[in-house]
């Protein structure tokens, strides 16, 4: 499995977990330490599909996908693309 690089690329409102623009995470085989659970239950299904080769019809040119987590009166926006 590949490792999956996770960036907040948007933030709007006031994330509770405290995320912002520029944050990074790398996803391997454990949840990425100072990541907000709900983000991350959301993400997860994606990253693991990226981790294990998959792609998606609705991803960027160069394969990473963007996601929101749920918290749609605060929405942080997340880029998630397989580490090279």
């Amino acid at each position: 499995m590949k490792e999956v690089l996770v960036e907040v690329i948007s933030q709007r409102g006031e994330c509770g977990a405290g995320h912002h623009v520029g944050e990074r995470f790398v996803c391997g085989g454990k949840t990425p330490a100072g990541i907000c659970a709900a983000a991350y239950n959301a993400l997860y299904p994606t990253v693991r599909a990226l981790a294990a080769g998959g792609s998606f019809p609705w991803a960027n040119p160069d394969g990473s996908v963007d996601l929101a987590c749920p918290d749609g009166a605060n929405p942080v926006v997340f880029r998630l693309k397989v580490s090279e």
